[in-house]
């Protein structure tokens, strides 16, 4: 059971229920400014969704699996993999991100680092040591040629 609470999908919808409740309980006088917020929030949340569907096609082609904690048959290198080695964990900080601003939110923005901190030590680094170990130098040379978030 707790293999399919620990998802990043789930951490993500935890911190956007933290972030609604701040904004809705405890505004504290802060905000963003208005209209430029919604409409840069509306742009990262679609951004971000735009990377995780552009990504779940990249695995899709390549017949490999999206769940975090499983075994990958394929290394993807290709599409948005060429660009970011995370473009899942990228679009969900985006979506963090973009709804924060929409609902203005402003101290929960503190959540944007704690969120990516989780991910990157729950998901990111266990990820790249399986795939270290399955791909060896195809997995190095990756690395080096392509960054771990942007």
């Amino acid at each position: 059971m707790l293999k399919w609470i620990d998802l990043p999908p789930v951490w993500l919808l935890g911190c956007l229920a933290l972030a609604w409740w701040q904004s809705a309980q405890y505004p504290l006088g802060l905000s963003f400014g208005g209209a430029w917020a919604e409409f840069a929030g509306g742009l990262l949340v679609g951004g971000g969704v735009l990377l995780m569907v552009m990504a779940a096609v990249e695995f899709r082609r390549h017949r490999t699996t999206l769940i975090p904690h499983e075994e990958a048959d394929a290394l993807v290198q290709s599409g948005i993999y060429s660009r970011s080695r995370n473009p899942i964990y990228l679009g969900d900080a985006l979506v963090l991100t973009g709804f924060i601003l929409r609902w203005d939110a402003v101290p929960s923005l503190a959540l944007v680092p704690v969120f990516v901190w989780i991910i990157e030590t729950r998901f990111i680094i266990p990820e790249e040591n399986r795939l270290r170990r399955r791909f060896r130098a195809d997995f190095f040379r990756y690395c080096q040629k392509t960054r771990r978030w942007i």
